[in-house]
């Protein structure tokens, strides 16, 4: 079995840093004594180095930004990274706080090769900002190992990849320092030398963990693996370097989010209607926004539209530090029924639900209104309006609770507000009488005898004459 190994050494920098551009100075410390644990180039360029005392840091560096280790931020990133190599690779294991394993036996045919799946994963992290240091081997320790060190190949060679193994520092294999002194002392510096002992040997001399650890690194022990499966949710977590106090300063992190929830949603092959972004701040409450869809959406373009108009509107409550954005709620993607084999037209539908979310999220969801029917015979009260307060699937067709067309009497597009008197009986008579009686349950009775006819202007009416003889007109058709 052929074992890669993703070693990520600025994770949690590159994380923080992702929405910088670059240019200002940025290190994480570590530790009680405030020590560099990481820095990105800008800091590196003014002498500041991994392990530095971070007073010496700010010396060199004046304008030197300073973010914190938190290790449940940096597993949030690690998590955040198995997301996209899932894609890829189905078995994948987390090997806190910044290593990826996968195995790629299977994956080979599928890429055509070791080689080409070696260059798709490089390509990969550079577009996302990582640095990645990656390995293969026949074993899970050794390809993490090589990794670490850097000394990783592309290669599937079973020969090149024992001897790349074999010589690795017995202080890189991750042993107790105590037990690492102990093999230097006995003239033991590589795995080779250290396996070259008798098994019983090493057990004896140092204790049988040790030897289970270089039995599994040279693959004569099992070595089993916890198998990572991505959460039912989407969560994007964008952490800053300095606290953000302008909305306007949301926007570009969150179109970065909001391309990683399209390419989610895509492979996912399902949409969502409501997305929930969480603003975390230094000294204040969690704050919230949701931005709803008027239907099923899976577009960066569609759900940044409606976040720049509810952003545009908000205040911060406070700095943001952070910001989450976290989608529950999917449903599975039907195909649109006007796009071509490939999908690159747009249906009606889906233009009046992108129209819709936009007048709602700017408006208020309150302020769209769409007509229904109501169970009434007399014409004026056969409909009513409705608030789409509930985000859902938006037809522009004819409302699938009607009855089918042909079995409905003809209506006027044209209903008047007021029925007026006709003084000159019309020139035809077309359609009628269709006799409506109802209202005697609220007080507002109604007996009418319905026609359609043609006026001596030529206009197509709706007419009706009620219990006292007299016609009045009630609409007009087009």
């Amino acid at each position: 079995m052929l074992w890669l190994y993703i070693h990520l050494p600025n994770l949690l920098l590159e994380h923080v840093n992702q929405d910088q551009a670059g240019q200002t100075p940025l290190i994480i410390s570590a530790g009680s004594q405030g020590l560099v644990y990481q820095a990105n180039r800008a800091a590196r360029e003014l002498g500041v180095r991994t392990g530095m005392r971070l007073k010496t840091a700010i010396n060199l560096a004046p304008d030197l930004v300073v973010a914190r280790t938190d290790s449940g931020r940096e597993q949030f990133a690690l998590a955040q990274q198995a997301r996209w190599l899932y894609r890829q690779a189905a078995y994948i294991s987390l090997y806190p706080p910044n290593g990826l394993l996968t195995e790629v036996s299977s994956l080979k045919r599928l890429y055509g090769g070791l080689t080409p799946l070696w260059q798709n994963l490089s390509q990969e992290l550079d577009r996302r900002q990582l640095t990645g240091q990656m390995a293969t081997a026949l074993t899970p320790s050794a390809a993490r190992s090589l990794a670490q060190m850097n000394r990783g190949q592309c290669t599937d060679c079973p020969e090149t990849l024992r001897e790349l193994a074999q010589a690795l520092p017995i202080d890189q294999i991750g042993l107790p320092e105590r037990t690492v002194k102990r093999l230097g002392k006995l003239g033991l510096l590589t795995l080779n030398d250290a396996l070259s002992l008798p098994a019983n040997e090493i057990a004896h001399r140092l204790e049988p963990e040790t030897l289970q650890r270089l039995q599994q690194i040279h693959g004569t022990r099992p070595d089993p693996q916890t198998r990572w499966q991505p959460p039912l949710y989407f969560r994007q977590r964008m952490d800053f370097a300095s606290d953000i106090e302008q909305m306007a300063g949301l926007l570009f992190p969150l179109q970065r989010a909001l391309g990683e929830l399209e390419t989610d949603l895509q492979w996912r092959q399902q949409d969502t209607d409501y997305l929930k972004l969480s603003f975390h701040h230094r000294h204040h409450a969690e704050t919230h926004l949701a931005i709803r869809t008027a239907g099923p959406e899976h577009q960066a373009v569609a759900f940044m539209a409606l976040a720049r108009i509810q952003l545009e509107q908000q205040q911060l409550a406070a700095p943001v530090m952070a910001m989450t954005l976290t989608v529950s709620r999917f449903m599975a993607r039907g195909q649109p029924a006007n796009t071509d084999l490939f999908g690159s037209e747009s249906g009606p539908d889906e233009a009046w639900q992108a129209l819709v979310g936009r007048l709602q999220a700017r408006l208020g969801e309150s302020a769209i209104k769409t007509l229904a029917s109501h169970p009434d015979h007399r014409p004026e009260k056969a409909w009513t309006q409705q608030t789409l307060s509930k985000p859902g699937k938006i037809s522009a067709h004819r409302d699938d609770h009607f009855p089918d067309a042909p079995s409905l009497p003809y209506r006027p597009l044209w209903l008047l507000r007021t029925p007026q008197a006709v003084h000159h009986l019309p020139e035809a008579w077309l359609a009628g009488p269709e006799r409506i009686s109802g209202g005697w349950w609220d007080g507002e009775r109604v007996q009418r005898d319905y026609y359609i006819a043609q006026l001596k202007t030529g206009q197509l009416g709706w007419l009706f004459r009620d219990v006292s003889g007299g016609w009045y007109i009630h609409g007009w058709f087009g």
